[in-house]
């Protein structure tokens, strides 16, 4: 019924996105752009083609004024003024492909990113659990029959493809010990397709005048964590950023920021270098003024239509005056 809805009120504002937009800023978030098949992402992101996120970004172009970090900082503050809205480009994780596809279409179109990373993965020293999840699924997709002793690991009725890919931060051994068993060897897999970028790319893309910023230590869900957790792995990644001369001055969380209290705001804004965060919950505004909501861009369908939809979804949560995020 939901999405009923929103399909039916989107229709309405396909030609002109730039006026309906209710947002003096967008924030459209990637991961991965890609021609390739990745099994480490293609089960867990609808990561887009290079014709799709090109498109994309001149479907963004229209409507949108592309600008950098520090625009963006001058912006919030009021002292950067712009005939469209402003729009900051973002990608999450770190992967190589930001580096190999992604960074040489923006150099083309003069369009800035910043790209939040997980240090625990830079030079391929380890491999995001979720990322493990997908190549696990993409090895027993290709099994003539299931190993029993997988079905073994896991204590539920579900699907064994969706357990896997539901699997918490806090249960990520299993994916090794399946791995061992149906030999998959995550280091020869990073090893050899290298799916993060090193330091050294992450320090080229910065004299390129690319953002390389913070996204936790090593991708944990924050609403599984306790409060000091959550501190921790902000605050370790924060510090690293700083030591290396990335940028430190903000926090994208990993998955969302769904279920993270106000009192881990208050805990990090207490550190005035840090000059805002962001969620990636769609269009919606937030009880803590310095957390901006992102949109997700890989959904499988092109940026007009996830905007149109955007656009539609927030104003029904206005009318129901549900539309922003109130944190306790």
């Amino acid at each position: 019924m939901k999405d009923s809805i929103i399909n039916f009120l989107s229709g309405f504002g396909k030609e002109n996105i730039g006026k309906s937009f209710p947002l003096p800023y967008c924030l459209p978030v990637y991961h991965c752009v890609s021609d390739e098949n990745l099994p480490h992402i293609r089960n867990v992101i609808q990561y887009k083609n290079v014709r799709q996120f090109e498109n994309d970004l001149d479907e963004f172009s229209k409507y949108f004024q592309f600008i950098t970090w520090d625009e963006f900082k001058q912006f919030i503050r009021g002292n950067f003024r712009s005939e469209k809205t402003v729009a900051l480009l973002t990608f999450d994780d770190g992967f190589r492909e930001f580096y190999d596809v992604v960074a040489p279409i923006l150099e083309r179109k003069g369009i800035y990113a910043i790209n939040f990373i997980n240090p625990a993965f830079i030079d391929n020293r380890d491999l995001m659990f979720r990322c493990k999840a997908s190549l696990i699924v993409d090895r027993l997709e290709k099994m003539p029959a299931l190993n029993p002793e997988i079905q073994r690991i896991f204590h539920s009725q579900e699907d064994l493809k969706t357990q896997l890919l539901k699997i918490r931060y806090a249960e990520r051994e299993k994916l090794d010990r399946a791995a061992d068993i149906l030999d998959i060897n995550f280091n020869a897999f990073l090893n050899g397709q290298k799916p993060y970028l090193s330091f050294d790319q992450l320090n080229t893309l910065t004299e390129k005048g690319f953002g390389i910023s913070s996204h936790s230590w090593d991708h944990p869900r924050y609403h599984e964590l306790s409060l000091q957790q959550q501190l921790d792995t902000t605050f370790r990644t924060s510090e690293y950023l700083k030591e290396h001369h990335f940028l430190y001055e903000s926090f994208a969380f990993p998955f969302t920021d769904f279920g993270v209290s106000e009192a881990f705001f208050n805990e990090v804004f207490k550190n005035n270098e840090i000059f805002c965060t962001f969620g990636s919950a769609g269009l919606k505004l937030d009880s803590v003024e310095k957390n901006f909501q992102r949109i997700p861009m890989e959904t499988g369908e092109s940026a007009a239509a996830i905007i149109n939809k955007e656009i539609a979804y927030f104003k029904v949560k206005k009318f129901l005056n549900k539309n922003k995020i109130i944190r306790r």
